[in-house]
């Protein structure tokens, strides 16, 4: 008896080993990294144009890339849970760094800044 549980709870525990499905049009890292750099550029409109809504520039990003919004936000989860996120966000800011030199200067100073800040101390009481 204690062999056929412990079987079953051997079965159930390698048969859970994925924890989100990859989504059927999965969006690769590549032209991931590509939507985000015109995202990041696109975005810069607010401060041109601070009343204007980025919702007609958005479509046209996707549009040009021939991608569903429904693929991209199903994309941009499946990255996000499994953890790869942070290496399409890394692509992208050296595509942007490719397109504008003086954004690389801006990049490793922000980037700089939020890794050398120092934390505030916690104290034990």
């Amino acid at each position: 008896m204690k062999k056929f549980i412990g079987f079953f709870i051997f079965l159930f525990v390698f048969s859970c080993t994925e924890y989100v499905d990859k989504p059927k049009n999965l969006v690769s890292k590549s032209t991931m990294a590509e939507i985000i750099a015109e995202m990041a550029i696109n975005d810069q409109i607010m401060f041109l144009y601070p009343g204007k809504s980025l919702e007609s520039e958005t479509r046209f990003i996707l549009k040009s890339h021939n991608i569903r919004t429904a693929d991209f936000v199903e994309s941009y989860k499946y990255y996000v849970i499994k953890q790869e996120m942070r290496g399409v966000v890394e692509d992208a800011q050296e595509i942007l760094k490719d397109k504008d030199p003086k954004a690389a200067e801006k990049i490793e100073k922000e980037s700089g800044q939020i890794i050398n800040k120092e934390l505030p101390t916690l104290e034990r009481r």
